[in-house]
């Protein structure tokens, strides 16, 4: 080991390799420092200082913002150092509303356990705690800024890795906060609902919305009949929260005596109706193939990609398949045969998921998942909500025997388990075309790698099939762009919004290691390897379905019970922001798109240079600038609208030139 290639850390030469920065490096000298604002799949923002260290001859830098040199000598201990972490956790602690004992982040937020871990054991600080309102308008979601450390975590992985920015820095100085354009709910912009900003959250800032007093009270009402269904991945991370080694089967079988312990009727298992969304969208996939439909397919099991689509790629809604979700698929087929089984009216029957993905809780609100009023799934609960509930009820989960599903929706093969995995949805499609065109699997082991994008093709009667696989909601529609342009070319594209796959869904207990999410996803291959049945044409009570109850795949009756349609979404609710006096005579309307394409081009400064010609031309009286999402042309952006006349493209030149022509016009009427 030569000097030319190391630094030394706490008195430990540690040799460089590819590390960006020194946090990096003393990490890898399994030294764990403090920090709020650092990921290593993220942009360094350098903002919470806590990552602080000693470096001979410069002094304090940051861990994180630095990078490593040959003959650095760093010290992570220092007095000084030590004396800095804990001054910042007690100016954090002081900064917001920190009220551990009552905050569901308790237990798991990171502001607490480090100023455990450094010994904070008073706040010398007190400054006044802002009154900001609670965000409740997301289904899936809680905001509570004044929680807020600023750290910037959860409008980073908001921006680079689902590519969508629903949330930004607003204001400066100590006004400075994260909200949504405008101040507006989060509900009523471009969120998608993946949660992934409450899973990177560090405090309670941003939490996963609670709907368990609602399961407890529908539990408790005598007139109702309460059902649930647990999703693959949830077995996959129970496990964790308890503390208990990641046995699979057993960790499902203590979910399903749990889960009658609480008072659930029947208990039944999501990836039934996986296997039934396969039989569903394979065959999409063939009839297209075969026919000459518009390929590439993509998949529909991801409500956060599906309402992305529809926000910003409406273009491509022809393109996703109509199947509804396993969630869905499973509320309707429960709502539709289960009450004449059980004796009780649709109303009576209420139907609970236990899922990994905060995107659910707002699938199960969509109109299109109801019937006269009354929703297919009526409640949805993640992981970490079951495990409150387990928790709640007193329940020993480590201690309880395990229990057996419900039959017919228990029964499941390994390909509507793998679904929980990233490439599950995909194998599941390779292993039921291979089955229906007569051929053994084929191997798909490429589709199993951890990388964010996958393309794999795969040899078939029908043909060579081009698979695509991604994760992460920037590398979906960097894909869809490509294929757009010619640039790639597939056949089926399965999206899944969250790092990994549903294993990675903001539902599940927190956790910011890839280790982890590797362990969850080797979890379902286990179970995938262990079952007997790994195709899901293989799986008879499906078969029994279609005989008994939808006829075919494809069929009328399947497509009445378990397909759907999208449409095309505004990004904020409303007729737009004015900037614009609005008092006097009224005035002609100009309205500039600031959705993220056309942010991304300069929508924000083109807004604000006319709105300062128009003042230097003293036209304020004549006419109502706003802001406003979206006008549907998100790859010709900046779009500016004048009073009827769009403008794409738009510049300050041909904005003001239109501007005038208008003001021309008004004067020779």
């Amino acid at each position: 080991m030569t000097a030319e290639k190391t630094l030394t850390i706490d008195g430990l030469p540690v040799a460089i390799q590819d590390e960006k920065n020194i946090l990096e490096m003393i990490r890898r000298a399994h030294i764990e420092l403090p920090t709020f604002c650092y990921h290593s799949e993220l942009s360094v923002y350098g903002a919470c200082r806590l990552c602080m260290v000693e470096v001979e001859g410069r002094g304090l830098v940051a861990a994180c913002s630095t990078a490593p040199e040959p003959g650095m000598k760093l010290r992570t201990q220092t007095p000084q150092v030590r004396e800095l972490r804990k001054m910042n956790i007690e100016l954090l602690l002081a900064s917001g509303n920190h009220d551990c004992p009552t905050c569901s982040k308790s237990g798991s937020c990171k502001l607490q356990s480090l100023a455990e871990r450094l010994g904070v054991t008073k706040v010398r600080f007190h400054a006044p705690v802002p009154e900001r309102p609670l965000d409740t308008s997301s289904p899936s979601i809680l905001r509570d800024p004044s929680k807020c450390i600023l750290c910037g975590d959860c409008v980073r992985f908001c921006d680079e890795i689902q590519g969508i920015g629903a949330i930004g820095f607003t204001h400066r100085g100590s006004q400075s906060m994260v909200a949504p354009a405008f101040n507006k709910g989060i509900a009523e912009v471009d969120c998608v609902n993946c949660g992934q900003c409450a899973a990177i959250c560090p405090v309670g800032a941003i939490t996963v919305k609670s709907d368990i007093e609602k399961v407890f009270d529908v539990l408790g009402d005598p007139s109702k009949t309460v059902i649930v269904q647990v999703a693959p991945a949830v077995r996959s991370a129970m496990a964790e929260a308890f503390g208990l080694p990641n046995d699979t089967f057993t960790t499902m079988g203590r979910i399903v005596t749990a889960l009658r312990r609480l008072g659930f009727k029947k208990v039944y298992d999501t990836s039934f109706t996986a296997d039934l969304t396969i039989w569903e969208e394979a065959t999409e996939f063939i009839n297209r193939k075969q026919k000459g439909g518009k390929l590439p397919l993509f998949t529909s099991c991801c409500p956060a990609w599906v309402k992305l689509a529809e926000h910003d790629l409406p273009e491509i809604l022809d393109n996703i398949s109509s199947c509804r979700s396993p969630q869905a698929m499973f509320g309707s087929l429960a709502k539709e045969i289960l009450p004449g089984e059980l004796g009780i009216q649709r109303e009576d029957l209420v139907v609970v998921s236990v899922m990994p993905c905060t995107a659910k809780k707002f699938e199960a609100t969509r109109p299109e998942f109801a019937v006269d009023g009354n929703p297919d799934t009526d409640l949805v609960i993640t992981t970490q909500e079951l495990a409150r509930m387990i928790q709640d009820a007193g329940l020993l989960f480590g201690e309880l025997p395990v229990g057996s599903l419900d039959m017919p929706f228990g029964f499941k093969t390994g390909a509507g388990v793998i679904f929980a995995n990233s490439g599950g949805v995909s194998e599941a499609v390779v292993r039921y075309v291979a089955g229906h065109l007569g051929e053994e699997n084929p191997v798909v082991q490429e589709l199993r790698s951890d990388k964010n994008r996958r393309i794999l093709e795969v040899p078939t009667k029908l043909g060579a099939i081009r698979m695509g696989v991604v994760y992460g909601l920037a590398e979906a529609q960097r894909l869809v762009k490509e294929i757009q342009a010619g640039q790639s070319d597939v056949d089926f594209v399965e999206v899944m919004a969250c790092p990994g796959g549903c294993i990675g869904g903001a539902g599940q207990p927190v956790t910011h290691s890839a280790a982890t999410r590797e362990q969850r996803t080797q979890a379902i291959r286990r179970v995938d390897a262990a079952l007997d049945l790994h195709c899901p044409q293989e799986n008879h009570y499906v078969k029994e379905m279609y005989s008994e109850r939808l006829e075919s795949p494809n069929s009328h009756q399947a497509h009445h019970l378990l397909h759907t349609h999208y449409q095309s979404r505004k990004r904020i609710q409303g007729e737009g922001i004015s900037l614009s006096d609005m008092t006097g005579t009224p005035k002609i309307p100009v309205s500039f798109c600031v959705g993220t394409a056309c942010h991304l081009r300069g929508a924000e400064v083109l807004l604000k240079k006319v709105m300062a010609c128009v003042d230097q031309e003293d036209l304020g009286d004549r006419f109502d600038i706003r802001a406003t999402f979206c006008m549907e042309s998100c790859d010709r952006g900046p779009t500016v609208k004048v009073d009827d006349i769009v403008l794409h493209g738009a510049t300050v030149d041909s904005v003001m030139g239109l501007i005038r022509e208008v003001v021309a016009e008004g004067a020779k009427g």
